[in-house]
């Protein structure tokens, strides 16, 4: 495998989970911000994952303080992609901002490098013609919490190289994730296709006044002995991309979607609440709820 440093662009939850969990298996990575304050919010999530790999027995204190001391931290495009094999886009799911980010990244980056979107609302063909290398631009979509979540969904287009979709999915199984080979564009992957209608159907009984969150989840456990439930799931993976989806489809002209993507404005952003990532959600962490003995009783 050609891939030996990986760039990180974007030093959000998911960024920062990407760019340690790729340092954690032994890649030399530079993780890229606009701002220092978005550095140094990253660095903070480094050492809280450093601390949740150990706590779930996934890394020791050795390998984690290895993981990193591989990682550099820069605001300077260039130089975060001056010897980048491959570049994982994990910035915000603005359209504007992913187009501006691309056409700087192709001034800059070396021929050979390879871009990977983290995109979770939209599909390679809406990127790759901000891109001067169609044929090395795909999507690799990560869940939150990847060491333990650990899919990596590989998309490709009509114009990506072969070749580099089988280089990326090596690269997936060095970083311990498991490959997702996507052959055509999919609107949401696999893992969103079947996660947001359910997730939809969920807040909208909340939303209805039908039933609370807690016995969604706990009907949903009951029956199917899944070991959690839409809104324990949603707490995991955050409120931020159901949000951007339902709204987008709301004013599409979706009712339901918008009825949905309302609650969860009002639930979760409005309340400050970012499920796991900052300790509240539907539920408490690190104890939530649906994890108790009695929760099913």
């Amino acid at each position: 495998m050609k891939i030996k440093n990986v760039t990180v662009a974007g030093a959000g939850v998911l960024g920062s989970q990407i760019a340690f969990q790729t340092a954690f298996k032994g890649f030399n990575v530079s993780s890229y911000d606009i701002n220092d304050k978005a550095l140094e919010e990253a660095k903070k999530r480094f050492k809280v994952l450093m601390e949740r790999y150990q706590e779930d027995e996934y890394g020791t204190k050795q390998q984690v303080e290895d993981a990193y001391n591989r990682i550099t931290q820069t605001t300077d495009l260039a130089k975060a992609v001056e010897n980048a094999d491959l570049v994982i886009e994990a910035v915000p799911e603005l359209i504007d901002i992913k187009e501006d980010f691309y056409k700087k990244l192709s001034k800059v980056a070396k021929k050979e490098t390879i871009f990977a979107s983290n995109s979770s609302t939209m599909v390679p063909s809406q990127l790759v013609g901000f891109t001067d290398r169609p044929e090395k631009f795909l999507h690799m979509h990560f869940a939150n919490e990847i060491w333990r979540l650990n899919i990596a969904e590989i998309m490709m287009s009509e114009k990506t190289d072969p070749k580099v979709f089988d280089e990326v999915i090596e690269f997936a199984k060095a970083i311990a994730m498991v490959p997702i080979p996507l052959h055509k564009e999919q609107p949401g992957y696999v893992l969103n296709t079947l996660l947001v209608p359910h997730l939809k159907a969920a807040v909208q009984m909340a939303a209805d006044g039908v039933a609370e969150p807690q016995v969604v989840d706990k009907t949903w456990m009951i029956s199917t002995g899944a070991p959690m439930g839409p809104f324990a799931f949603m707490d995991i993976i955050g409120p931020n991309t159901p949000y951007n989806l339902y709204k987008a489809w709301g004013e599409g002209g979706d009712e339901l979607s918008a009825k949905v993507a309302r609650w969860i404005k009002a639930e979760y952003l409005d309340k400050g609440k970012m499920g796991t990532a900052n300790g509240k959600g539907v539920y408490t962490y690190p104890n939530p709820a649906y994890k108790e003995a009695d929760f099913l009783k």
